[in-house]
């Protein structure tokens, strides 16, 4: 057995048994992918796999020699293709195998190169191994290490790999092409070696291989181009990858992101149309259907964005089977090669109570309360099924924190008079953010390290003050919603319990650092907000003095708010204070007749749950105020500021 590993070359016989076991795999193989039949040619696959793994191991077992080099090297293609194939994922964990094949290539040409890295033992084994039967065999590996590249974006390791297999006259033709890169230049002009299909089968092609590869890079580099806002470049390396070789899945993804780029260049009907495109070809491609409802958002398309939003629900809710590649029996496909974080965020499936929480959200945001009400509850429900499952908690997903959409489900349900139900939505939010509140927030500059005791139980500052807004808005939505109910008094009592009570005067305010600006000026607001919501259930009341007093505190808060500014002068009116409140409301800015018409416009970036009692708190009596104040600022011979 020394003696014979020690030989320079197997025994005839075993050469003949190696390559006829090899075209048999192969013929194998083809008849597999003749059959028509995905699974079949995956199961085939995996058998296949394993096969030529113990075929690799017998060759190896034996001293590398040049006569053997030719068919051991396409033995060690099939291998590392059926690796691939049957595993249909990313491409990794197959450089060992390849690393040891170009070591024997070395071996058997007397030279070594085990303490090189794989980029160096390329270019060692390429410009050193001249003998002619080796070329081909290894063009075929070159090009499938470049795909394994390609997967891991190595994009200059593949440019680097293809320039040592161009010879001059290919460098020269990659040179002379216009508008492409290096690496799209040299795949194109790379000389597929003759297959000799006849000496060495083959379970993939190497053109086929090469096909993929100019895809995938086109598609990469597109990707690539996309996110660094090159948005031109991006564009022209999407729509080579558009023209190349791929399955229709791949197809609609490439049409997706070119959707994607139009949008960002400014062009919404040109990004609809790739879209559009994207669905033709794949009409599974959903996330081409959820940026197309993002279009006509861009383009105030309500309706449109609506219906768009409405066919993704339904489509999700009925869950169809994934649908198979069409080209299942290529074991290198695109789509194991292009796999980056920018294309999974494009490409990234929402959930149906995602999409059905954007139909309730546009529904609002557009005036269409009955059909927002109907949505949130529709949403609530399905919370119940699990949320963990269904809505990815992070900064990836379009629904924002969930007691915001309780928030925004009872402000929905307000405004379409389900005044009950809002209530019942709010003491949910209520209930389940008591326990979190510290009894003393102090609101300061703290250590940004993470070992910095935070304000509350497990809760940082900016999370207490998170927990705090949303259960003085619950206050205040039930507030109004009692005044709609004609419950004055309980009304009063829900304003009074986000004013008055502990929620919002244990946050003291030492300092506040700039990240918690926000918190802070929405708790400020609410608390405007309430203040105003009961002042004005004192003026019905005709509790005056008490009225007034809430008026000024909110003005306390918020200096120089329209809408408590107003107030106050009303209440000042009542009071018979005239010649105050007309002191007052000549300071007041005066608004334009349309602006009384279509009431004040709603300003700040205040969320979406605030936008009703935003609504409620503005002072409507604007006009009636105004000729009463002006009337007597005649009798007394002042003349009103314009």
């Amino acid at each position: 057995a020394r003696k014979r590993r020690r030989g320079s070359r197997p025994e005839p016989g075993c050469l003949q048994a190696w390559d006829a076991e090899s075209r048999a795999l192969a013929r194998r193989w083809r008849a597999a992918q003749r059959s028509g039949r995905g699974g079949a040619a995956a199961r085939e696959a995996r058998q296949q796999r394993d096969a030529f793994r113990n075929l690799l191991l017998r060759m190896r077992g034996l001293p590398a020699a040049l006569p053997t080099l030719p068919l051991e090297l396409t033995v060690l293609y099939n291998s590392l293709l059926f690796t691939v194939g049957a595993s249909d994922s990313a491409i990794k964990g197959e450089a060992e195998g390849m690393r040891q094949g170009l070591l024997r290539v070395l071996e058997a040409c007397g030279a070594c190169g085990q303490d090189l890295s794989t980029e160096e033992l390329w270019q060692k084994v390429l410009q050193e191994v001249t003998a002619e039967e080796l070329q081909s065999p290894l063009h075929r590996l070159g090009a499938l290490q470049a795909a394994w590249w390609l997967a891991a974006s190595r994009l200059e390791s593949a440019a680097g790999l293809f320039r040592l297999l161009s010879n001059t006259e290919n460098m020269e033709r990659a040179c002379f092409s216009e508008g492409e890169n290096e690496l799209l230049s040299l795949l194109k002009a790379w000389q597929v070696p003759a297959e000799e299909e006849a000496s060495m089968p083959l379970v993939q092609s190497t053109k086929n291989l090469k096909e993929i590869l100019c895809t995938a890079a086109a598609f990469l580099q597109g990707l690539q181009e996309l996110e660094a806002g090159n948005f031109p470049t991006a564009l022209f390396f999407l729509q080579e990858a558009a023209g190349g070789f791929c399955s229709k899945r791949v197809l609609a993804q490439i049409y997706t992101c070119l959707g994607c780029c139009a949008q960002r260049m400014g062009k919404p009907q040109t990004a609809l149309q790739h879209l559009k495109r994207a669905l033709q070809v794949d009409f599974q491609c959903f996330p081409a259907l959820f940026h197309a409802a993002a279009v006509y958002h861009e383009l105030e398309e309500t309706d449109a964005e609506l219906q768009a939003l409405a066919l993704l629900y339904e489509a999700l809710e009925k869950k169809p089977p994934a649908a198979a590649s069409s080209s299942p029996y290529f074991l290198i496909r695109t789509e194991l090669l292009v796999h980056t974080p920018l294309l999974a965020s494009f490409l990234r499936d929402h959930h149906r109570s995602e999409v059905k929480y954007l139909l309730a959200q546009r529904c609002l945001q557009d005036g269409r309360v009955a059909d927002a009400a109907e949505h949130y509850l529709d949403f609530l429900a399905l919370l119940q099924e699990g949320l963990q499952q269904q809505v990815p908690l992070n900064g990836s997903s379009v629904v924002p924190r969930i007691p915001e959409v309780f928030l925004e489900a009872a402000s929905t349900l307000e405004q379409a008079g389900r005044h009950e139900d809002a209530i019942a939505v709010c003491e949910e939010v209520i209930s389940r953010t008591t326990d979190l509140i510290p009894r003393v927030l102090r609101v300061e500059e703290r250590p940004e390290e993470p070992d910095c005791p935070s304000p509350g139980p497990g809760l940082s500052q900016k999370e207490s003050l998170c927990c705090l807004a949303w259960r003085a808005a619950a206050y205040l939505h039930q507030g109004w919603a009692w005044a709609k109910l004609g419950e004055t008094k309980d009304a009063i009592t829900q304003f009074s319990r986000e004013c008055l009570e502990e929620a919002v005067y244990r946050c003291v305010c030492l300092s506040v650092p700039e990240n918690l600006l926000p918190e802070v000026e929405v708790l400020q607001k609410i608390r405007l907000l309430s203040l105003i919501g009961r002042g004005t259930q004192f003026l019905e009341t005709g509790q005056h003095k008490e009225a007034l007093l809430d008026f000024q505190h909110g003005l306390q808060i918020l200096p120089g708010d329209p809408d408590a500014a107003s107030y106050l002068v009303e209440a000042l009116w009542s009071l018979n204070r005239k010649q105050e409140a007309a002191a007052r409301w000549q300071k007041l800015p005066q608004s334009s007749p349309e602006e009384e018409g279509q009431g004040r416009l709603v300003e700040g970036p205040f969320p979406l749950y605030l936008t009703s009692c935003l609504r409620q708190a503005t002072f409507p009596h604007g006009r009636s105020l105004a000729r009463s104040v002006q009337d007597y600022l005649r009798t007394t011979d002042q003349v009103p500021s314009s």
